[in-house]
């Protein structure tokens, strides 16, 4: 018996209504059961038709409706199935009816005409897809909130098949999205159900690094490499400040200078030469060493700190109009670049980058570092109003820049904080600072890096493994991808020296406790080789110096991890900073600042390599000023006869007895009169020769 509805379709509907949905008399029904009498009860089993775009008209069956929906509300009951699954496969043949293979498969025509396979939702957490899902995100953690999703797939899962109008069912599982994947930057730990292991615990290291293979020769390079003697400090600084960035300078400040005049700044402005800007150079390193508080006592005359240095290198005035129109780029083009801002074509660091540019280039060209590195910030103050500003606590802002260097403290390469990274890996700002400082094209392989907490990450670490470099540095425990097991690790009770370690791979995750938990994570050490350290423990009742077991990492670190702060360390005892409402002026200082302790630290190896004794710093210092300025440090101080002289000449009339008079030195009364040489007030009369007396008294003090 058929249906009024049924009846009402034309041959060509139910044709194609046969063909897509198996209700042919000849093809298998696994998935409706008596058909023939649900259709024919359409009083009580609701139908629901969908148009597609090729105008074709297909039925659903209440049953088959209910049966889709049961599959898509039984999801949080299916979230609990963990292993893998099968997905069930509908095929559909043309000229055919479908072949069912699994009963609870359901098939969906999608807007295109094409079925879209819906399978149960132990298919949604199958292996397969976690792999692709990992493939395709390898640095993010594919774990989601399953709370989360479950709501957002009910409410679309709702919107999509009880509107009424087209249905095409999404797959119970889907991609993770932008932003979830920002949620976490690395792949999670595997052996985060682990326990931490002793330094009982045997312990190999699975991946060795490459031997190392530097690019060059580690150490001076040519043609200082060749050099007999030492040269001379102003020879080693003009390495790094040589005369082409140097030329560069002056015209770019004489172009700015000019900018400003025609812009209605009154001031006389002469040409700026190279000559003038090294002694303009000399003389900020000359102000650092003699601090005062103001940049205008160097020039005064009358004051108790009067010195004569600076007055016999430039005056004052012309120091102040270079202070205030000194240029790195060419003004014109720092229009141009302004006028990008919000763009990708803006350069943030287009002022200084002329000479930015030339300094890492002449630090690299000069040395090549020792085996090992250290990454580190460097942190330069400023007030100025720049977009590179970093406000910490406390209200102060600075400019940070990212150091690399060895243990000699030599600065390799180092990069300013733009907050804008170029690399744009998506892996954090920590992880593209140290990327971009270690390149194995410049450096080579076999490098061992060493960082701080702020640097060190698993993702770093095993990118840097990959590349041929070794790898260590605290880490911080809530970093992603560090273990979280709590199993067999330290407690505040354990004793000094008591050694917990996990391994992953190349990567060891190591925690030692000493007056208090160290937490250090490597790819170049092994949990535990035996090595010790002193330190100060109560043994019975008293405090001794006994022996600690220590790991080789933790020992390593320490010894290794000071390049950075040796040369922080000598920039803060002689720089050249000043104070200046420009930010670029800032960093130019510090530019200074950089070339002058790297031109140190080669003299001190050019003397060990020649065996002679290294200058102190502060000697060091007053060479380079020396020369850079072209006037001798000590100067000949102009000598005159003790002979009595007018202390005002050129007085006529009433006022040549008057004029000038001041009191003696011996007699206390008043002359005109004083010596050549000492300067000082002498009667030179008749009845009172002091001038005689005053000098005879000197001469039998120095006898």
């Amino acid at each position: 018996m058929k249906c009024e509805e049924e009846e009402s379709l034309n041959d060509p509907q139910v044709h194609n209504q046969e063909r897509n949905f198996g209700l042919s008399e000849d093809g298998p029904q696994p998935q409706i059961k008596e058909e023939q009498e649900e259709v024919c009860t359409g009083q009580e089993i609701a139908k629901v038709i969908v148009k597609q775009e090729s105008e074709e008209i297909f039925v659903w069956t209440g049953k088959e409706r209910f049966r889709v929906l049961d599959n898509i509300w039984k999801r949080e009951e299916d979230l609990h199935c963990t292993g893998p699954h099968t997905h069930d496969i509908i095929k559909l043949e043309e000229n055919g009816p479908l072949k069912h293979e699994d009963s609870d498969s359901v098939t969906v025509p999608d807007e295109d005409g094409f079925s879209v396979h819906s399978s149960g939702l132990d298919s949604a957490d199958s292996d397969d897809e976690t792999d692709l899902s990992e493939e395709m995100y390898p640095y993010y953690d594919t774990d989601d909130d399953y709370e989360e999703e479950e709501e957002e797939e009910e409410e679309e899962t709702e919107s999509t098949t009880l509107d009424g109008g087209r249905r095409r069912l999404r797959s119970q599982r889907s991609w993770p999205s932008a932003n979830k994947a920002k949620r976490s930057r690395s792949e999670p730990l595997s052996g985060d159900a682990a326990a931490w292991k002793s330094e009982k615990d045997p312990d190999n290291l699975p991946h060795p690094l490459p031997h190392f293979l530097p690019t060059r020769t580690p150490g001076i390079q040519l043609p200082l490499s060749e050099y007999l003697t030492n040269p001379s400090p102003s020879k080693l600084f003009k390495m790094y400040f040589n005369w082409a960035a140097v030329k560069t300078l002056c015209a770019n400040t004489n172009k700015n200078a000019a900018k400003n005049i025609a812009a209605g700044k009154k001031f006389k402005w002469a040409e700026l030469t190279e000559a003038e800007l090294y002694r303009y150079i000399g003389l900020t390193l000359y102000m650092w060493i003699l601090k005062l508080p103001n940049i205008r006592n160097f020039w005064r005359v009358s004051s108790i700190f009067y010195a004569p240095y600076p007055s016999k290198v430039m005056s004052r005035t012309r120091f102040l109009l270079i202070t205030w129109n000194i240029h790195m780029s060419d003004p014109a083009e720092d229009e141009l670049n302004d006028r990008k801002k919000g763009t990708d074509d803006y350069d943030c660091l287009h002022r200084i980058r002329p000479l930015y540019d030339s300094l890492r280039l002449a630090c690299k060209a000069v040395y090549h570092p020792q085996k090992n590195l250290s990454v580190d910030e460097r942190m330069v103050p400023t007030k100025a109003k720049t977009a590179l500003k970093k406000n910490i606590k406390q209200k102060k802002r600075w400019i940070k820049f990212f150091v690399l260097s060895d243990n000699t403290g030599y600065i390799f390469d180092f990069k300013v904080y733009t907050r804008k990274s170029t690399l744009a890996t998506g892996r954090g700002l920590s992880f593209d600072a140290v990327v971009s400082l270690v390149n194995k094209n410049c450096l080579g392989s076999g490098y061992h890096i060493y960082c701080d907490k702020f640097y060190t990450s698993p993702a770093l670490f095993r990118h840097l493994h990959d590349l041929g470099f070794g790898a260590c540095g605290t880490f911080r425990d809530t970093r992603i991808g560090t273990p979280k097991t709590k199993d067999n690790s330290l407690t505040k009770e354990s004793p000094r020296g008591t050694v917990r370690w996990i391994r992953e791979g190349a990567l060891i995750f190591i925690k030692w406790m000493d007056t208090r938990e160290v937490s250090v994570c490597s790819t170049m050490h092994t949990a535990f080789s035996g090595d010790t350290l002193k330190r100060m423990c109560k043994v019975g009742g008293k405090r001794r110096v006994v022996e600690v077991p220590v790991p080789s990492a933790v020992k390593d670190y320490n010894s290794f991890m000071v390049g950075a702060d040796l040369s922080d360390q000598l920039i803060g005892y002689y720089s050249s900073w000043r104070k200046s409402r420009a930010w670029y002026v800032r960093v130019l200082y510090h530019f200074i600042d950089i070339a002058v302790t790297n031109s140190y630290l080669i003299s001190k190896e050019l003397c060990g390599r020649l065996e002679e004794q290294p200058v102190k710093h502060q000697a060091f210092l007053e060479q380079l000023i020396t020369e850079l300025c072209e006037v001798p440090l000590q100067l000949v101080p102009e000598r005159y006869q003790h002979i009595p002289v007018a202390i005002v000449e050129g007085a006529s009339g009433h006022n040549k007895a008057s004029k000038g008079r001041r009191k003696c030195k011996l007699c206390r009364k008043c002359t005109p009169f004083m010596c050549e040489a000492c300067r000082v007030a002498l009667c030179v009369i008749v009845d009172r020769n002091c001038h005689k007396l005053y000098h005879n008294s000197l001469k039998g003090t120095e006898n």
